[in-house]
């Protein structure tokens, strides 16, 4: 059985105008309490399966689930148990019996959820669909998290209907994606509390920082996660896959920052979740930008919208930059006492963009975009040959009085275009942009600041694309060609933070006249850069290239 769904957390002032809403309906209640299993170094989680015993009223039920065709879909496998046994032979000659064979450890009971299930059926013109609304605990060992979500689970028609109903709950309560299942977050939260006990029997001295740390890692920032494409994906499918990397990046982030888990007990987000998150966005447009022209892209209105969302974003990573890159090195060259208000950004505007109703309306509109692409797409040349030959073959109007446009078809049939494999198409885009990113930065000390900013830019979406395309390259003369163009990017880097640090510091001289040495040593810094930058540039032409 494939179970196709998407989920979304409720804020708490969100819970009591979702409760009403599904209660216009039917609506049965049901208390879940739940086991999950799996052996000491998490086999089953290594798999990517999760295994439960569940307490459906007065029924236990054994449920296994792996991924399934994409990102919401799983394989799900229920079996009815007379009480709160586990029975593995029920697996053999099922889809997951290579799985279960594997475990070479016990298993045992890692964590539990306690919920409390509302269910209501909704029948749509796309299809059947259940929503669930389930609020409760996560439990393991003595630590426990919060469960306030719904679920728009498929029962019969098309996944649209999914999407229907989770756009409009969404906007309506200002509902949150959250890409973790229950037993993700299940398994990270018995990870912790091992930790937090592990922590325990230490000498009391270390114990707080040793607990903040373990703390502080369950919501790490999540990062770029290399993208495996295949040579028997099209364009289209290879896109798909990086966007549903790059959302991932962005909902994890979004999710953390929005406080899901911690909503007035702590705060989990920081800066980092932030930077992380626009990288997720940069790299989804730098992936627009490397496979426009050889595949349909998401919609104009998606593209354009998620400017705006990274322009706002922005402004705490350049503070960041300052205070814990920038100024070290400057006291350690002999900076004078200079005193650096934080910049008037509007820092609690953006703390409330990730769990915005528009912005998490627009991950849900991406995530529908992706997996229900639109069978209408193709190629604009296609459609204006199409429309070409329409007019020329005598079906306009009769009373038309214009020019005769006569089409004269030759003795020889036209000859196809070349149909290019993924790998073919990905090449020669980057050959393209590498040869863009030389043609500026071999003059990089003639370019004036701006050109400069937009090289930067460039080679910044080349090293994205790169990293796309490696699973389709041979990493043997990969190697250099990589390592040069990240040494030309980190140059590039330094110098653009060194840049808008410097407009700090001229706007503190009238002030502070201190300001003049840091305004100065950043002056020499980025004459040198420039000379790095000229001869990296010249170090990347000759690399050897994974074309030639």
């Amino acid at each position: 059985m494939s179970e196709q769904e998407l989920k979304l957390h409720i804020p708490h002032a969100a819970r009591a105008g979702v409760e009403r809403e599904l209660k216009r309906g039917a609506v049965t209640r049901i208390r879940l309490r739940a086991l999950y299993f799996d052996t000491p170094s998490r086999e089953l989680v290594q798999a990517r399966v999760a295994l439960r015993l569940r307490q459906e009223g007065r029924q236990w039920v054994q449920t296994l689930k792996m991924p399934g065709e994409h990102v919401l879909s799983r394989i799900e496998l229920n079996h009815n148990r007379p009480g709160p046994v586990l029975d593995l032979s029920v697996y053999v000659g099922t889809v997951a019996e290579a799985a279960i064979s594997g475990i070479t450890e016990a298993l045992a009971v890692c964590y539990e959820t306690d919920v409390v299930r509302h269910l209501r059926k909704v029948r749509t013109r796309q299809g059947s669909v259940e929503i669930a609304l389930d609020t409760g605990c996560l439990r393991a060992g003595k630590i426990e998290l919060p469960i306030s979500e719904i679920e728009f689970e498929l029962l019969s028609g098309k996944l649209d209907a999914v999407f229907e109903l989770g756009r409009k709950w969404q906007r309506a309560h200002g509902l949150i994606l959250d890409a973790r299942s229950k037993s993700e977050r299940g398994d990270q939260l018995a990870l912790l509390a091992q930790k937090l006990l592990a922590i325990d029997s230490q000498p009391e001295n270390v114990q707080i920082a040793a607990r903040t740390a373990a703390i502080a890692q369950f919501w790490q920032p999540r990062g770029a996660v290399p993208v495996k494409l295949s040579t028997d994906m099209n364009a289209q499918q290879a896109l798909a896959a990086i966007t549903l990397e790059c959302i991932d990046q962005i909902t994890r982030n979004a999710a953390i920052l929005a406080e899901i888990d911690t909503a007035g007990i702590c705060k989990a987000g920081h800066a980092e979740h932030t930077h992380q998150l626009r990288v997720g966005i940069r790299r989804l447009r730098s992936a627009w930008s490397f496979f426009n022209g050889i595949t349909p892209l998401p919609s104009l209105e998606l593209r354009e919208s998620i400017k705006q969302f990274f322009s706002l974003l922005g402004g705490t990573r350049d503070d960041d930059v300052l205070n814990e890159t920038i100024l070290p090195v400057l006291r350690a060259a002999g900076q004078p006492p200079l005193v650096i208000a934080p910049e008037d950004n509007p820092t609690a505007s953006q703390d409330l963009i990730p769990a915005s109703v528009d912005f998490q309306a627009w991950l849900v509109a991406m995530l529908e975009e992706v997996l229900l692409p639109a069978t209408h797409k193709e190629n604009n040349s296609i459609h204006q040959s199409e429309a070409a030959v329409h007019t020329s073959s005598g079906h306009a109007d009769e009373g038309s009085s214009g020019p005769i446009d006569a089409r004269i078809i030759p003795m020889q049939p036209d000859q196809q275009p070349r149909v290019l494999t993924l790998k073919q198409a990905l090449v020669l885009k980057l050959r393209k942009w590498h040869k863009q990113v030389l043609r500026d930065g071999l003059k990089f000390d003639q370019l004036d600041i701006e050109p400069r900013h937009e090289l930067r830019k460039r080679a910044k979406k080349l090293r994205y694309a790169l990293q796309f395309s490696e699973s389709l390259l041979p990493a043997s003369r990969l190697k250099n060609y990589r390592k040069q163009l990240s040494a030309v990017q980190d140059i590039l880097g330094e110098m653009n933070d060194l840049a808008v640090a410097r407009e700090r510091f001229v706007g503190l001289r009238d002030t502070q006249p201190s300001a003049w040495f840091a305004c100065g040593w950043i002056t020499s810094r980025l004459d040198a850069l420039v000379l790095d930058a000229t001869d990296a540039f010249k170090q990347l032409e000759k690399t050897e290239t994974f074309w030639r």
